[in-house]
């Protein structure tokens, strides 16, 4: 017998963010690596009729493994570019990257009635996260092909969420 799913719209749900480096470190690899683990499992699902099965494994193949996996090649392309070339038309499309991404967040916050404020850290972001999930991304690889058991790496609650 199923049980009646009912949406409310007022429901709020809180959850800690990571309060260090090591911390974020360790749980995007938890998460990327489990990423890895449902790809494998449902890698049948490619063969399977109806369209989520046959677009979804390519998905997630194409957007959680190989562009993160290519994206440091990106990036020493367009600082080769800045440093040797002409640098204008590399930061002006980081820049617009930027601009999508504030306009993007800013309306985000505002949905959920967040300050904006905190938008500022955007572009720093840009460089310490990607570079992260990189690095984290050929960590999880490594790991899977090498066939090693990943623990579970919670995260340690630090309780200084406050409303």
């Amino acid at each position: 017998m199923g049980r009646r799913v009912v949406h409310e719209e007022k429901a709020l749900a809180w959850t800690e963010a990571p309060s260090s480096l090591r911390q974020l470190w360790r749980q995007r690899y938890r998460w990327c690596y489990g990423t890895l683990q449902a790809m494998w499992k449902h890698r049948r699902a490619v063969a399977e009729r109806g369209t989520f099965g046959r677009c979804g494994p390519g998905y997630l193949v194409l957007f959680q493994v190989l562009l993160p996996l290519l994206a440091p090649v990106v990036d020493m392309m367009a600082v080769y570019s800045v440093l040797m070339g002409d640098p204008l038309p590399v930061v002006a499309v980081w820049a617009g990257f930027v601009v999508v991404q504030a306009l993007t967040g800013w309306y985000a916050l505002r949905l959920d009635r967040e300050r904006a404020s905190v938008l500022w850290v955007l572009p720093l972001q840009q460089f310490v996260y990607r570079q992260l999930m990189h690095l984290v991304v050929i960590q999880s690889l490594a790991t899977a092909a090498l066939g090693v058991r990943l623990p579970w790496q919670t995260i340690r609650r630090e309780g200084t969420f406050s409303t």
